[in-house]
């Protein structure tokens, strides 16, 4: 989903490219196809968002095992030199670690991800994830896109790409077969109500919006953040300004799948005045993530969560209720939460394994638990949010 610029290779000892202190919790988990290709998560989903190799990355939940990088790098160094693939290699070593969020990306797989970044990528407009029949499965397709115009649904199961079995591979493994050049056709073969059918669409340049903000009769401020992709923590900030003074701010997280994870720390900037935001480990190696100054700690705010809500949206709704600065209203979170260290290998392939776990001020980990609203709510969760902020003071 991210378009980083290719990596270069280097020799067969691996490394971590230290390309910046830009942290991600990706997207990759219902980072499922959507919106990178219109996709986010790896497994149930599959995250879209991927960073600079060297950057620690969350994902989660996952097993304990994490694959030995040198281990995979010599995989791929020896598979290179037979004549054969060195991201098959890696994945096999990756596989059998029991890291079960480890994912290896060619060089182009890699740039695609980074697209997203910026809130733009190339694919057919659908978010997909794997079905409890273990099928790929699209979870969301986006208004106005090709996959929209070409009538496919929320529901449809995935069986082909461009006559490549889609069945059993990883959900990474298919938003690489739905990602091409814009304008280029897509085979796509579908099952729909027991019934197969087969579409064909071209790919296209398509863009979200990260954040929408809307005004409620009653005064309240609706924030929606649908993704942490560049420059949305500013928006936030700026939304949360503009607001009418002294009224209440509902800051919705339903269905956000993570991403950047300097983007999260800024948007819990937006509410709280300097602080812990989250603390990490990278190989033992602890380290935090601090608030800036400044934020408006003072107006009402509740905090919209579901399971959809994941990875770096679980730290902003994690460090905004152990800070005691926001309601957390809705459902329990999915729990994504583990870190992950991408590293470049020899074939210029890069593996993304796991180095550590996420935890909230109040020393929570996000990984498998997830996030418990403080009020629970199933329907009419906006509603509950405003009675909510109506008790703290605000509201109708």
């Amino acid at each position: 989903m991210l378009g980083l610029p290719s990596i270069p290779a280097f020799c067969l000892r691996p490394r971590d490219l230290r390309r910046g202190a830009v942290l991600t919790m990706a997207f990759l988990a219902a980072v499922g196809t959507g919106a990178y290709t219109g996709c986010w998560d790896r497994e149930e989903r599959a995250a879209v968002a991927a960073v600079p190799a060297g950057a620690p990355t969350a994902e989660g939940p996952r097993e304990t095992g994490t694959a030995d990088r040198e281990a995979v790098a010599r995989a791929v160094a020896e598979a290179v030199a037979e004549g054969k693939s060195g991201k098959k290699a890696a994945q096999e070593v990756v596989s059998r670690s029991g890291d079960r969020w480890g994912t290896v990306y060619d060089q182009g797989e890699y740039a695609a991800f980074a697209e997203g970044l910026d809130g733009h990528w190339t694919g057919v407009g659908v978010w997909a994830g794997r079905a409890p029949d273990g099928m790929i499965k699209i979870d969301k397709v986006q208004p106005g896109s090709p996959a929209a115009r070409a009538g496919l649904r929320a529901g449809d199961r995935l069986l082909s790409v461009d006559g490549h079995a889609v069945t059993g591979l990883a959900v990474p493994d298919v938003v690489a077969l739905l990602r091409g050049d814009a304008g280029t056709p897509v085979v796509l073969n579908l099952s729909r109500d027991g019934a197969d059918l087969t579409e064909t669409v071209r790919r296209e340049q398509l863009k979200t919006e990260p954040v929408t903000v809307r005004q409620r009769p009653d005064g309240v401020t609706v924030i929606k953040v649908a993704s942490f992709t560049r420059g949305s923590g500013d928006r936030v900030k700026a939304a949360v300004k503009a607001a009418p003074p002294g009224e209440g701010v509902v800051l919705d997280l339903r269905g956000n799948p993570g991403g950047l994870v300097t983007e999260a720390v800024t948007t819990a900037s937006a509410f709280l005045d300097g602080g812990l935001v989250a603390t990490y480990d990278v190989r033992g190696d602890q380290r935090v993530l601090y608030a800036a100054e400044g934020g408006d700690t003072s107006r009402p705010l509740v905090a919209l969560v579901d399971g959809g809500t994941m990875s770096a949206a679980e730290l902003v709704a994690g460090a905004l209720q152990d800070r005691g600065r926001a309601v957390a209203v809705g459902s329990r979170t999915f729990g994504k939460g583990s870190v992950q260290m991408p590293t470049e290998l020899p074939d210029g392939s890069v593996a993304e394994l796991t180095v550590g776990t996420y935890r909230t001020p109040a020393g929570r980990s996000l990984d498998g638990g997830g996030i418990t609203p403080d009020v629970p709510a199933g329907e009419r969760v906006e509603e509950r949010a405003v009675t909510v902020l109506g008790g703290l003071g605000v509201g109708p």
